[in-house]
């Protein structure tokens, strides 16, 4: 991932005679870097910019929903002078969620809050997108200069993590993947910690503050990072084992600060996700699940600014679909690499580098053998036998490839440094040829193209090009779905009490999440029924939508599909209506008695019911009838209030 370190030296003086706060040319440095970094990260998200409030990464839009969702609900909570609740029932009433089992995203979602009040909450991701790709570049660069790698490698290296195809890919509505900033930062800690360059105080206090950041921001990163730190630790020790037992202790007393520190700051919230209410154990996912087909590390994506139409549509074709689509790295790159590896084996850092790269690429390709397309079960690979352990099995593998490309990063860093000195030496032993200075081409072969060139010059031209087809090409975007006409209308002619919840029709769930979008850009209505979340199922083991929609929310969902004048993106995208998940609902359940669908309406406990429908429609019907003449009617929404023997 981040940097690896040099020799571990117990002897060395004390951290704060060997680290000196950086020179004003180190920080110059990071300030342009910095600047290039954002106008980097301007350029891949260009599209967005051109209408930040409305316009989201093409592909995603049930994730995009859920995120900005979150954003809303953390900003309303602050806005109101406390922090969101762990437990809430302002999605699936009456039962609620538990956030922390969810995209929360706490600290993005609290200082982002200013941005999601004033501008919108697909405004504060699109800001929150641009600072993951420059924050992540610029996090890479800062570790890699603090661990003596040149300037012109380090802008490389940075690009090169902060760019990276894992990280793009995870733009396609995984917003909280996508900001990849802090994973370098721990593990430079923690490297520092275990090298002796810091004290355990300072690097306990730093790594604490770090891990409960990211910890606030999505835990799955936060466990890959953890893995690739312990496997850069575990080759310093096989590396240098005369140092291990000093530096043991010494990283046991600085695990020992950060834990506190998290647990000051975050033991709570996680006592609450784990024994608090709702809490669930394992994975909605089959293990195994969104694993790197081995093709995929070979096959640019339509993202990537260098792809064919065959390599594109390949990538499309991954079971994971784009979003999930995070290995590729192309052949250049991974040449480039493998020969890395070999010629600065000698070389602690770039060692500790190329050996998490390798681990980390190989758990990402998950438990047994994907390659193009077909699955091999009779391969079992390494991540085969730690999938079912307690948190891994959450994992999903492929994003091991989110760290394994800053290791890659690093990595390369590495072996441009070492590269240039041997290239000098290589032009100074060829010897001049009389005669042919004067055209420029004094010495044979290779050494010609250094002629009036610095080496590095050179050696970054050929790094240059084994990076350029991993660069990305600006992002596709499509319109979120705009808020019905008369939405807002019809929950301010209701007056409803803040307590209230809502029935809305469409009933959202994982493959409805325009309600959600609907009430995060408008804050209306402030608790609903069913939603797009992680919960405790059968047994109480974590699903996605908890126990699910019941067949009267699967019904209404339908029936809204055969109703509505603004047909859902999927059916909008061109699937033929029966395919359309709510219309299978619609197919198993057949039909739903009037008093069943009472007794579902009474058992939500809802003071209300908002169906995006004119009263005419197939639905407004339906509805009429069995709540009777609609309180309101305003544009494409109409509501009932519900009596209270219905509650």
């Amino acid at each position: 991932m981040a940097a690896a370190t040099t020799a571990i030296q117990p002897q060395d003086p004390p951290a704060a005679e060997r680290a000196p706060a950086p020179p004003s040319g180190d920080r110059r440095a990071v300030a342009l870097a910095a600047v290039y970094y954002l106008l980097g990260a301007l350029a891949v998200t260009l599209w967005l910019w051109r209408d930040p409030a409305t316009r989201t990464v093409l592909g995603n839009p049930n994730d995009a929903d859920q995120l900005a969702w979150f954003l809303r609900y953390d900003a309303a909570a602050i806005a109101h002078g406390h922090l969101p609740a762990l437990v809430t029932t302002a999605m699936n009433a009456p039962q609620g969620v538990s956030v922390m089992w969810n995209t929360f995203m706490l600290l993005p979602g609290a200082l982002l809050t200013p941005v999601t009040l004033l501008l919108g909450p697909q405004t504060a991701l699109t800001v929150f997108m641009t600072a993951g790709f420059a924050g992540s570049a610029l996090a890479m660069f800062f570790v890699l200069r603090r661990w003596d790698v040149s300037g012109p490698a380090a802008v490389l290296g940075g690009a090169v993590y902060g760019f990276s195809p894992a990280v793009l890919h995870s733009a396609i509505g995984h917003y909280d993947l996508q900001f990849a900033v802090l994973p370098p930062l721990i593990i430079h800690v923690g490297l520092r910690l275990a090298t002796g360059r810091t004290t355990v105080m300072r690097g306990g206090l730093g790594l604490g503050l770090l891990v409960t950041a990211q910890l606030f921001i999505t835990e799955e990163i936060l466990a890959a990072t953890a893995i690739a730190g312990v496997v850069m630790v575990t080759v310093l020790a096989a590396s240098r084992p005369r140092a291990v037992p000093e530096a043991a202790r010494r990283v046991t007393a600085g695990v020992a600060v950060a834990a506190g520190v998290t647990a000051v700051l975050a033991g709570y919230p996680l006592w609450v996700q784990f024994f608090g209410p709702l809490g669930q154990h394992g994975s909605p996912f089959t293990l195994d699940y969104f694993k790197s087909d081995l093709s995929s590390f070979v096959v640019p994506s339509s993202y990537q600014l260098f792809h064919t139409a065959g390599s594109g549509a390949a990538a499309a074709r991954y079971q994971g679909q784009l979003p999930e689509y995070l290995g590729y790295l192309g052949w250049p790159l991974l040449v480039v690499l493998v020969l890395a590896a070999i010629a600065c084996w000698r070389r602690l850092p770039a060692r500790a580098a190329a050996v998490a790269c390798l681990v980390l690429g190989v758990f990402s390709l998950g438990g047994t053998l994907l390659f193009g397309g077909h699955h091999h079960p009779a391969i079992k690979l390494p991540w085969y036998w730690l999938q079912g352990l307690p948190l891994l099995e959450s994992a999903l593998p492929d994003r091991f490839s989110l760290v394994a490309d800053g290791a890659a990063a690093a990595l390369l860093a590495f072996a441009v440094d070492a590269a240039v000195p041997v290239f000098a030496a290589f032009v100074a032993s060829c010897p001049p040829r009389p005669g042919l200075a004067g055209l420029g081409l004094a010495r044979p072969g290779l050494a010609r193209l250094a002629v009036g060139w610095r080496p590095v010059a050179v050696v970054m031209a050929g790094a240059v090009l084994a990076v350029l087809p991993i660069v990305p090409k600006p992002l596709p975007v499509a319109a979120a779905t705009p808020v019905p006409a008369g939405w807002s209308a019809a929950f301010a002619a209701l007056r409803l009490p803040p307590t209230a919840s809502v029935l809305v029709v469409p009933v959202p769930m994982s493959t409805f999440t325009e309600p959600l979008r609907w009430q995060a850009d408008t804050g209306e209505p402030r608790s609903l029924v069913g939603g797009y979340f992680m919960g405790p199922g059968p047994h109480g083991r974590g699903y996605i939508d908890g126990t699910g929609t019941p067949p009267a929310g699967l019904y209404l969902n339908a029936m809204w599909i055969f109703s509505t004048d603004g047909l859902p993106r999927a059916l909008a995208a061109g699937a033929p209506p029966n395919a359309h998940p709510g219309v299978a609902g619609y197919v198993s359940v057949k039909s739903v008695t009037n008093t069943r669908m009472r007794e579902q309406i009474k058992a939500w406990r809802v003071s209300a019911v908002v169906a995006v429908a004119k009263p005419g429609t197939r639905l407004g019907r339906y509805l009429t009838v069995l709540l009777g003449t609609p309180a309101v009617v305003t544009g494409n929404v109409t509501a009932w209030r519900i009596p209270s023997s219905l509650r």
